[in-house]
């Protein structure tokens, strides 16, 4: 809502494009944003309603397509006052492309589009606005959201309010653990919340999960080569079986026996343009640019909710009370697809990891906060020992400013190393910026 709020009152305000994954609450925000901040809103789905496409292929003149639309809609749209959606817009290239002309010749009208698979729309360069819009993202709710929605405002509110490295009280540290297994088990996306949060329904809460990986399924089917199609949907379920495996390095052997990398590359970059998936690659080491030192065949795939990574994995939610021994084995993959969904939106660029072969040593993640890298390590345990973040010092000493471990220790600076409780990793930019000082 703030960042809504800022690009409304932003003097170089252009026509807004919301990106998101199915069923991340696009829809819902922009709506909501429309009734609190607007005289009234006026809505308009390229899906349901087909024939509203018309209007743009037919002319570029804004006037008119504003004059059509209410006619037809019965809706009306006055400059400043309203709030103009356009929602669904992932298969209509003409109502994309006619951003430019609303930016140039009507920037008094609010316009914000949102739609699905707008990631896959906006590779394809032909019909795309250059520089004549606005984006932003929308990802699942962190777990501090998930905390607030589920009546625990109090507990959100403390963890935005620690302004010293210290231990955690227990009145909170407890508590706030419990949260996070419930929290890995309904993830981030807003239905399975609401069913948990309202209904404390665990059957509705798996059921709204499994409809949301139906319709992405259904989605696959949307890629303009049909042939890409199958491979898509064996990369997704493969999806699991890659990460519990103790080298999450992608392989493509697990995708199906025999295949190889450039048989599945575009399967695999359309669900990470489709934004379902993240792809960390690995970085030789950890100087700038970042991407200068990625090494471009080795790299791991996380989903992109661990909601959904658990029922994908079909984990039983009751895995989590019983200190069952599956939920033991994948609890470090929960955990490291967890730490990365918290750390994508605080970091502009996107986290890498390193390992070495002989002798083995990894490191989680490395994430770039201003010009400095920082190497993180994820335990989803606690009284841990950091190896390879011993080693990446060793190997690093003069770039390593700070080290970094997620674990359930208690938050604590022990010489360079960082030890944040895992519940905390919405705060890690702070809590980094703290330590430093």
């Amino acid at each position: 809502m703030n960042d809504l709020l800022r690009w409304k009152n932003s003097k170089h305000r252009k026509p807004l494009i919301l990106k998101g994954v199915r069923q991340v609450g696009k829809t819902w925000v922009l709506r909501e944003f429309g009734k609190r901040y607007y005289e009234n809103t006026a809505y308009f789905n390229f899906d349901e309603n087909e024939d509203y496409r018309q209007f743009f292929e037919t002319t570029k003149d804004v006037d008119r397509i504003l004059q059509n639309l209410m006619l037809a809609s019965g809706q009306k749209i006055l400059p400043e006052k309203t709030l103009i959606i356009f929602d669904e817009v992932q298969d209509c290239p003409n109502v994309i492309n006619s951003m430019k002309y609303f930016c140039e010749n009507a920037p008094q009208y609010h316009i914000a589009c949102a739609g699905s698979l707008l990631g896959i729309a906006l590779a394809k360069p032909s019909s795309f606005p250059v520089g004549k819009v606005n984006f932003m993202q929308i990802d699942p709710m962190t777990f501090t959201e998930f905390l607030m929605a589920n009546g625990d405002g109090n507990l959100a509110e403390y963890l935005g309010s620690i302004d010293r490295i210290e231990p955690i009280p227990d009145a909170f540290f407890n508590p706030l653990t419990e949260k996070l297994k419930m929290y890995y088990v309904t993830g981030g996306m807003p239905e399975p919340v609401l069913m948990w949060t309202e209904e404390r329904d665990v059957v509705a809460m798996q059921e709204a999960l499994s409809a949301i990986i139906g319709a992405y399924e259904r989605d696959f089917a949307k890629h303009p080569s049909i042939s890409e199609f199958p491979k898509i949907s064996m990369i997704w379920k493969s999806i699991p079986s890659q990460l519990a495996r103790e080298n999450k390095k992608f392989i493509y052997k697990v995708v199906k026996e025999g295949a190889r990398a450039r048989e599945y590359e575009d399967a695999l970059q359309w669900l990470v343009d489709a934004r379902l998936v993240h792809k960390v690659y690995r970085s030789s080491a950890p100087r700038l640019p970042i991407a200068a030192y990625d090494d471009l065949s080795a790299f791991k795939i996380y989903l992109v909710d661990v909601g959904l990574l658990r029922r994908l994995a079909q984990l039983s939610p009751t895995a989590f009370g019983e200190g069952n021994r599956l939920f033991t084995e994948f609890k470090g993959t929960l955990t490291e697809n967890y730490v990365l969904q918290s750390l994508i939106p605080q970091f502009e660029v996107m986290p890498r990891y390193w390992s070495q072969v002989n002798p083995p040593y990894e490191v989680d993640f490395l994430i770039q906060r201003e010009n400095d890298i920082f190497p993180v390590e994820v335990k989803s345990e606690s009284n841990t020992t950091s190896r390879s973040l011993r080693k990446f010092k060793e190997l690093f000493p003069d770039e390593v400013k700070l080290r970094i471990r997620f674990s359930l220790d208690n938050l604590k600076l022990d010489g360079d190393v960082l030890n944040i409780p895992l519940f905390l990793a919405d705060e890690a930019d702070r809590m980094i910026g703290m330590a430093l000082e």
